[in-house]
């Protein structure tokens, strides 16, 4: 597993996270709160806190988001809201199982083929029954899976982003990485 994070700002709504999980499996949680400074990281530390607590309570992922998206709503002002992509991988057959809540579709890749990680439900806090699918992916053998928010995009120069950002997936980990800096 390799990261980065850089905000634009000292403090902001990004929010990603790692929780080992029994059973070689790994979650992983990562969401953007709508808003910048002080108000978006207080909610972003907010839902650190539900993805930690209720991810060893919560049966599977779409009660996970389910919860989390009734406490944001009750709980927030009307006009907070996240996206967020909550995954979890078992690390032995590398099948994924995902919710995807209004996020920038995750890009699962292998030699020049891309799928992505679709949204599966809305955002989290807009609506207080919301409900959400799953979804199932493998990562094939040699291949990986990118997980961003939208600030990387939109600092991406040029009229196309996106078809930026797909050519810098590379079979090698190491160069997926530094091609995505060199953006």
């Amino acid at each position: 597993v390799a990261r980065e994070y850089i905000p634009v700002r000292e403090i902001g709504g990004d929010y990603y996270d790692l929780v080992p999980l029994p059973g070689d499996r790994l979650a992983l949680a990562l969401g953007d709160v709508m808003g910048k400074g002080v108000p978006a990281a207080l909610l972003a530390a907010n839902i650190q806190a539900l993805v930690r607590s209720l991810s060893t309570l919560a049966p599977d992922l779409p009660t996970l988001a389910s919860q989390i998206n009734r406490h944001l709503f009750r709980y927030t002002p009307g006009n907070r809201f996240a996206t967020a992509a909550f995954i979890v991988l078992d690390r032995d057959s590398g099948e994924l199982v995902y919710v995807n809540a209004g996020h920038n579709p995750p890009i699962l890749w292998r030699a020049g083929q891309t799928n992505l990680l679709e949204a599966t439900g809305t955002a989290l806090g807009w609506f207080d029954d919301t409900t959400y699918d799953v979804g199932r992916m493998t990562i094939p053998l040699g291949g990986g899976l990118l997980i961003y928010t939208d600030g990387l995009p939109d600092s991406i120069p040029g009229d196309s982003p996106e078809d930026n950002l797909l050519r810098a997936l590379d079979t090698d980990l190491a160069r997926t990485m530094s091609n995505l800096k060199a953006l």
